[in-house]
């Protein structure tokens, strides 16, 4: 009977000891699974965030390929604009230097306007003065065709002076041969009279001849300095017009 309650108890105890190890690896088997499931939310919790670092992280870098293209886009874009904005430069030089060159042209153009102008106004100063001398030459002329015709007029006296004389030497000559050998004397001096009349009488044809001549001569270097002053005259009249129009070019268009 002791042995059966000692075998008994053993067993209870040993019972007692398998359900404290069975509840022991329970608790353990227990523990281990809340923290394989902790390790697993940690593991799961762990994956989500790592996986909204890597979105994010896509995101990002998805954002920046997009800044970086658009900056690569506005950098090509700027690259072409400025490379317009040098050719529209580069023109805009050419353009400028053509104006430049254009403008030094019609300078110099007006310039020689200028200088030009200045010679025709010189030469009109000239033709100014060339006139005045024809001026002066005609008047100068006038007088003396005028002075002509008074020697034509004192040679028409002196010629009928001289016919008289002449007719009166005859007539003396005519009284001294009546007169005899006393009338001889006077018919010596008569005869001097007379040859000088006559002498006087081919000086004043060869005078008149010549002053005939001379008007002949005047009259055609006259008629000469009259066309010549008139041909100035309308030159000069031309010229001066052309200065005109020259000096009111030039002040329209200073350039």
């Amino acid at each position: 009977m002791s042995a059966r309650v000692g075998k008994a108890v053993v067993l209870t105890n040993s019972m007692l000891a398998l359900a404290v190890a069975a509840a022991g690896a329970i608790a353990a088997l227990a523990a281990f699974v809340a923290y394989k499931r902790a390790s697993l939310r940690a593991l799961r919790e762990h994956s989500e965030a790592l996986a909204q670092i890597n979105a994010a992280h896509d995101e990002r870098k998805a954002h920046d390929l997009a800044l970086i293209a658009a900056e690569q886009t506005r950098a090509s874009e700027l690259s072409t604009e400025t490379q317009r904005l040098s050719d529209a430069l580069a023109r805009e030089a050419d353009a400028l230097a053509h104006a430049r060159a254009a403008l030094a042209e019609a300078h110099a153009r007006h310039d020689d306007l200028l200088a030009h102008a200045g010679r025709i106004a010189s030469e009109a100063a000239r033709l100014k003065q060339l006139a005045a001398t024809f001026e002066r030459w005609h008047e100068q002329m006038i007088s003396l065709m005028a002075q002509n015709q008074d020697m034509h007029r004192k040679n028409h006296e002196l010629a009928r002076i001289v016919n008289h004389v002449l007719m009166v030497s005859l007539n003396a000559s005519i009284e001294a041969a009546r007169a005899g050998a006393a009338g001889r004397g006077f018919s010596i001096v008569a005869g001097e009279v007379r040859a000088l009349a006559t002498r006087s009488q081919e000086l004043s044809k060869s005078y008149r001849d010549s002053l005939d001549r001379n008007d002949l001569v005047t009259t055609a270097t006259f008629q000469d300095i009259q066309a010549g002053g008139k041909m100035i005259t309308a030159a000069l009249g031309s010229v001066e017009s052309l200065a005109q129009q020259f000096h009111s070019k030039l002040e329209r268009n200073p350039t």
